[in-house]
């Protein structure tokens, strides 16, 4: 019996689950529909532009393995997407932009073939055009590499970082930083032969030239001005490969050519490689990208806030780096996861959105926080003193700001109501009236709701 396009789909929804995290699979493919499939066209419909332009970018080639596996090959995929008109009951559909259809189509640029003849000194460098000097930050944890970065890129003749080899964890922006090197050096030369290559497709490359003719593979590698291998790490415990880098190295640093790798590990904890190929990565300058400090995690929010056109609160942006501390990549995902969730949910960006989407993301970071700087990140709030919280004024200031500590001291305290009670000198329903009265609000009134989340970001960053 022949499956429907829904039926389908659920079988091409569990692959990509079975590929993904929960939060990711959750924030962009659980509510991604089949609207139809029929002569090799399956049409899947999302929440919004936004949602096609993520899957494009970060998803896609999973996308198409799932459907390749699930429908075969050759499927077209199209996106659309939902336009509200004024009958709020009616809805009507729009296709994804034309970009989107040609990057479904076609896929990307093919990597430069080392077994075409490579007279002609024009080639696809293969250089990521976001990953820029210009939006690549600095601090303290990333100043000595991207200063070096930067002498290559402006000073191609500067062989002092020759081979420059850039180490640290995963997420810690070492790609962008070796492609914005090549970036650079492309801008001040453009007929300069610049190729960036990761090193598992240097690897396929070199057994694909095994069977045919190693010594095009060979040509082509040698006439590289700057050659940039990222996560050269991959190669360990190939030693056929590694033979061919050693002497596509040593011909390249021979004639002043500039290599450029990236790795996980310093050279001297790197295993399953030859050492005299050790040696040589060892022979002009190791760098290490560190974890983002404070100060680049903020910087990096604002920049993406910045080219999102995106408002991120000062409270939620400080929320974020406080807590998302392990890689630049992490809190870019965290925005876009929390952007992605305030538009299916038809939300402002908010502290306590920011929570709820970071809850299952990363450990947040808490510290102890007793009555009396609830008490006081209230009063401060508010503009009042707080002694007056702790006396009997009906003043309606004064009261609903008693009535907030109330419900923060349950909620981030967890103290008991008659403990807060006895606090407040105040009985134990009057507590609970009190922090009923709150809960009631918020969702009704959004400068209530904007205050506590302002209270919490206070009390967090104390």
């Amino acid at each position: 019996m022949n499956q429907t396009h829904q039926e389908l789909w659920a079988v091409c929804r569990e692959f990509i689950k079975d590929n993904l995290s929960a939060q990711q699979f959750d924030t962009w493919f659980r509510d991604m529909t089949s609207v139809s499939y029929a002569d090799g066209e399956l049409k899947l419909l999302v929440p919004s532009v936004f949602f096609i332009e993520q899957i494009e970018v970060h998803y896609l080639p999973l996308l198409r393995a799932g459907v390749k596996k699930v429908y075969g090959p050759g499927v077209h995929i199209e996106f659309l997407y939902p336009i509200k008109k004024d009958d709020p009951q009616s809805m009507s559909f729009q296709k994804g932009s034309e970009p989107s259809s040609s990057i479904i189509s076609q896929g990307k640029t093919p990597a430069a073939n080392p077994f075409v003849s490579t007279n002609e000194r024009d080639f696809d460098p293969q250089l990521n055009p976001r990953y820029t000097f210009e939006n690549y930050c600095e601090s303290e944890s990333n100043k000595i590499a991207r200063s070096i970065g930067v002498a290559i890129a402006d000073n191609p003749s500067l062989k002092t970082f020759n081979p420059l080899f850039v180490f640290g964890p995963s997420g810690v922006g070492k790609t962008h930083l070796i492609q914005a090197i090549g970036i650079r050096v492309k801008e001040r030369n453009p007929k300069a032969r610049v190729l960036y290559v990761t090193a598992r497709l240097f690897q396929s490359q070199y057994t694909a030239a095994a069977s045919k003719n190693i010594n095009d593979f060979f040509h082509f590698y040698q006439s590289i001005d700057t050659l940039i291998i990222d996560d050269i790490q991959d190669l360990q415990n190939m030693p056929g490969t590694q033979n061919t880098f050693f002497h596509i190295f040593n011909h390249l640093h021979q004639h002043d050519r500039q290599i450029i790798m990236s790795s996980d590990c310093a050279p001297s904890e790197m295993e399953g490689f030859e050492a005299r190929l050790l040696s040589r990565f060892k022979w002009g300058m190791q760098v290490e990208l560190e974890r983002p400090d404070i100060k680049l995690r903020r910087n990096v929010l604002k920049l993406k806030a910045d080219s999102d056109g995106l408002l991120l609160p000062s409270e939620v942006s400080e929320f974020i780096a406080t807590n998302v501390t392990q890689s630049v990549r992490e809190l870019e995902g965290v925005v876009v996861s929390l952007v992605a969730h305030a538009t299916v949910l038809n939300r402002d960006i908010s502290l306590d959105l920011a929570k709820r989407v970071m809850s299952n993301a990363v450990k947040i970071k808490r510290h102890q926080v007793n009555f009396e700087m609830v008490a006081d990140a209230v009063s401060s709030h508010y503009g009042i003193n707080p002694d007056l919280i702790f006396t009997k004024s009906r003043r309606r200031e004064v009261s609903d700001a008693r009535q907030v500590v109330m419900y923060l001291a349950k909620k981030l305290v967890k103290l008991p109501l008659s403990s807060i009670g006895q606090k407040l000198d105040r009985t134990h329903a009057t507590v609970i009236h009190g922090c009923q009265a709150i809960e009631n609000r918020i969702p009704h009134e959004k400068k209530l709701a904007a205050d506590i989340d302002a209270i919490e970001a206070d009390i967090a960053s104390r």
